[in-house]
């Protein structure tokens, strides 16, 4: 198994890890994004717009956000994804669903603890569509296994501006 593999081990980790989309993650992608936008929301995901750190222009692609004690995050299953690379720079971004748009600033979680409990939640609601991510680790996991695999998932907190 690769480096990249969503079923390799969570024994080495790389700041690197992707699980790159294959033809039918980009076509899920493309419909779940044009539902967000025209207002239909799958389970409370949304269509996250960030500006590109080379091009300038807003990327989109769809999201699941969570909330955990009062607090909203966004969470990368697939690992150090563009779109994370372009939150880093821009700091914040927008989600919309629909004609609703909320802008957000956000914060990328350093602190593997609270990030395993962010996962481990965020594991629950959306693990049925995302624990092929995650290597073997889910939301049963144990606390070890989770902080494991916090290197591979980035975590931002975000403080959308209503």
């Amino acid at each position: 198994m690769t480096a990249g593999s969503p079923n390799s081990s969570h024994s080495s980790h790389s700041p690197h890890y992707y699980a790159k989309a294959n033809r039918f993650d980009l076509g899920l992608n493309s419909l779940i994004g044009k539902l967000a936008r025209l207002g239909i929301s799958l389970a409370g995901s949304a269509e996250l717009s960030v500006r590109g750190r080379s091009s300038g222009t807003m990327q989109r692609i769809p999201v699941n956000p969570y909330v955990h004690s009062g607090a909203r995050y966004l969470v990368s299953a697939r690992g150090h994804s563009q779109w994370v690379r372009n939150m880093r720079v821009a700091g914040g971004g927008e989600l919309r669903v629909g004609r609703k748009v909320r802008t957000f600033t956000a914060v990328e979680l350093t602190d593997p603890a609270e990030k395993a409990v962010v996962l481990r939640g965020y594991l629950k609601k959306w693990g049925w569509e995302v624990n092929r991510f995650f290597k073997g680790v889910t939301a049963d996991s144990s606390d070890a296994d989770l902080l494991a695999a916090t290197p591979d998932h980035p975590v931002f907190r975000i403080t959308v501006s209503d």
